[in-house]
This record gives C-alpha cells, sequence and structure tokens, in this order.
C-alpha cells in the first residue's frame, strides 16, 4: 500500500473514531443537560464540531485520550477548529470575551456567563471527563482539571465563583445532588432568561 492510500485509510479510521468520540460527548452532555432542564442546550449542545472547520480537523488529530485541537496547536501553534469552536458555543467561558470600556491590560475583559451556560459548562466537563479517562473518570475529575490548569484562565471572577462552587459541589457530593442544585436553585434565579 502507497503511502497516499495509508494516509487515506489513517484518515478514515480517526474520522470515524472522531464522530463516534464527539457524538458519545454530546450525548453524555445532552444526558446532564436534561437532567437539569436544560432542553434546547442539550440538544444544540456542540453541534458546530460536525461542520467541517472542527471534524476535519478532529479526524486529523485524533488521539482517543485528548482533545484533537491539543495536537492541532502544537503543531500550527493555534487550533483554527477551537477558534471556530469557542466563538459558535456560549459554554466556553472564552465566548464570553470582550472588549473592555474600562482601562484594562489587552483592552479585553472577560464578561460574566449567565447561569444556563455555566450549567451547560459544567456538564461538558464531566462528559469530556468521563470520555477522555474512561474507568478512570471519578467526580473530582472535572475539578481536578480545572485546578490543574497551567494558568488561571481569562474568565470573569463570578463565572470562575460559580464554576468552581458547582465542581467542589460534584466532587464532594456527586452528581444527584449536583444536578438537584443546578435544576431547583441554580436555575430558578432571576438571571436564568439572560
Amino acid at each position: 500500500m502507497n503511502n497516499e492510500k495509508k494516509g487515506g485509510a489513517r484518515m478514515l479510521a480517526g474520522a470515524w473514531k472522531h464522530f463516534r468520540t464527539i457524538t458519545y460527548h454530546k450525548y453524555l452532555v445532552m444526558k446532564g443537560c436534561f437532567a437539569v432542564g436544560l432542553y434546547r442546550q442539550g440538544l444544540t449542545h456542540d453541534l458546530s464540531k460536525y461542520s467541517p472547520t472542527e471534524f476535519l480537523v478532529g479526524a486529523r488529530y485524533f488521539q482517543g485520550n485528548r482533545s484533537p485541537n491539543n495536537a492541532e496547536r502544537e503543531e500550527k501553534g493555534y487550533s483554527a477548529a477551537w477558534l471556530h469552536h469557542k466563538g459558535r458555543n456560549r459554554h466556553h467561558y472564552e465566548y464570553w470575551i470582550d472588549y473592555s470600556t474600562e482601562n484594562v491590560p489587552g483592552g479585553m475583559a472577560p464578561v460574566e456567563m449567565p447561569a444556563r451556560y455555566v450549567a451547560e459548562m459544567l456538564m461538558d466537563r464531566i462528559a469530556a471527563s468521563k470520555v477522555y479517562l474512561g474507568e478512570r473518570y471519578t467526580d473530582a475529575a472535572p475539578l481536578e482539571y480545572f485546578l490543574g490548569s497551567k494558568e488561571a484562565p481569562v474568565v470573569h471572577e463570578k463565572t470562575r465563583a460559580l464554576l468552581l462552587k458547582l465542581l467542589t459541589m460534584l466532587a464532594q457530593e456527586g452528581e444527584e445532588k449536583t444536578f438537584q442544585y443546578v435544576r431547583t436553585v441554580l436555575l430558578r434565579k432571576k438571571h436564568r432568561t439572560r
């Protein structure tokens, strides 16, 4: 088999594995969103991952144990798939960075995320941990990943505090109690519809 055919076969295998991975991830997020009453967000979560801009990168750089965007970033110095993704999905805090009217370094500042998108971000982090860790997953894994970041993300302080509260609750009290809190307390607050 020549190199071109091998490359095509590798890409096809990567495409199938990537499709299964993102679809399973989407299913887990949908299940979590449905459990807290976020039906529309559960159905529409990460649909951009099936677009050519994101899907082809996922197929090419698929590894199975981490995001293909990291491999693209390592090779190119940036990830076109990630730039596309974060600009279309409100459950990522990077979506909520805007020009600031105040005097801040770089002129950019994080905006507080509405609670419903923080809840979806929680489900996204749980699902990603379950997909990439498999049987090694524990309810503490999403918190450990968040706290293990090399540098603090550029996220609004209230959003960071809420996410940390939810991840800590998950680690200490489990999914059932955390999801109940999200459904009955967090999403019942006035700013839910923002």
